[in-house]
C-alpha cells in the first residue's frame, strides 16, 4: 500500500518512524541544545503535523499554508514538552497544533474581531487545553473563567468572536425538494427580529472595548453601577454617563 503524501515539497514516505522511547531521547537532547536530534524529532512528528492539518483541507486557506503554521505549533510542542510526564508528544502536541491552525484561520477570517478579544480568547483556549490535560475532563466556561480571573461573560463573549460564522441560508438538513436552513431553526424570530438583532449587535461592535463592557456587565450579568465603577475603577457618574452614551450610540445606529 502506498502512503506517499507530498505536501510542502515534502515526501512523507521518507519520513522517519520512531519508537517513544526513541522521540524521548530526542527530544531531550533538543531541548538541550542539540541541533541534529531536533532535526531528526521534527521531521519524525511531521505526519503528525499532516493528520492534524488535513481536518482543514476543506478551508479557503491553502493546505500548504495550513501545514506550514501547524509545524510552528509542533515546534512550539517540542520545545514546551516536559519529558518527565507520563505522556506521549502526540498527546501533548496535537492541541497546540490545533491552537496554531486555528489562530491562523481565524487571522484570515474576513470577520475582524478586536486584538483584546482575540487575546482574551487565546488566553481562554490555553486554560481549556491546561485544565482538560490536568483533570482529564471537559473545562467548562466556569472553569475558564476561575483559571483566568475574569467574568463567564467575557470568556463567553470572546469564545463566540473566534468562532466560524454562519449563514443563516446555510442547509442543516436536506430530503428531496425539502431543505431546511439554519434560519428555520431560529425560534421565535420573524425576518425584522432578526435584521433588527444583527443591527444591535453591529451596533454594540463599533462601541468602545470599556463600553461594551459595561454594558455587558450592567445588562448580562445584572451588576450595578457602583459595583461596574469598584471592578472598572471609574466613578459611578462616569459608569452612568459611558452606559448612556453606549445607549444613545445603539438607538441611533439601529434607526438609521
Amino acid at each position: 500500500m502506498n502512503n506517499r503524501v507530498e505536501i510542502c515539497g515534502l515526501d512523507t514516505s521518507t519520513l522517519p518512524k520512531l519508537k517513544h522511547e526513541e522521540m524521548m531521547e530526542l527530544i531531550k537532547k533538543a531541548q538541550s541544545g542539540d541541533n541534529d536530534a531536533r532535526e531528526r524529532f521534527l521531521m519524525a512528528n511531521l505526519r503528525l503535523v499532516l493528520s492534524v492539518s488535513q481536518r482543514y483541507a476543506a478551508k479557503k486557506q491553502s493546505i500548504d499554508d495550513i501545514f506550514q503554521v501547524g509545524c510552528i505549533g509542533l515546534i512550539k510542542a517540542m520545545e514546551n514538552f516536559n519529558v518527565s510526564y507520563n505522556l506521549r508528544f502526540s498527546t501533548y502536541a496535537v492541541p497546540m497544533i490545533i491552537g496554531e491552525i486555528r489562530r491562523f484561520l481565524r487571522d484570515c477570517s474576513p470577520l475582524r474581531v478586536s486584538r483584546s478579544v482575540r487575546d482574551t480568547a487565546y488566553h481562554a483556549l490555553q486554560a481549556r487545553q491546561q485544565i482538560e490535560h490536568e483533570t482529564g475532563d471537559t473545562a467548562t466556561v466556569d472553569d475558564i473563567a476561575a483559571a483566568l480571573n475574569i467574568p463567564v461573560s467575557d470568556v463567553v463573549y470572546a469564545l463566540d468572536g473566534i468562532s466560524d460564522p454562519v449563514s443563516l441560508f446555510e442547509p442543516i438538513y436536506h430530503d428531496g425538494d425539502d431543505t431546511v436552513l439554519v434560519m428555520d431553526q431560529i425560534a421565535d424570530s420573524t425576518d425584522d427580529n432578526r435584521l433588527s438583532r444583527i443591527d444591535i449587535d453591529d451596533a454594540i461592535e463599533k462601541l468602545g472595548e470599556r463600553e461594551r463592557k459595561i454594558l455587558m456587565m450592567r445588562f448580562y450579568e445584572g451588576k450595578t453601577q457602583m459595583e461596574v465603577s469598584k471592578e472598572i475603577g471609574i466613578s459611578q457618574a462616569q459608569v452612568s454617563r459611558l452606559e448612556k452614551n453606549a445607549i444613545s450610540a445603539i438607538h441611533k445606529k439601529v434607526a438609521d
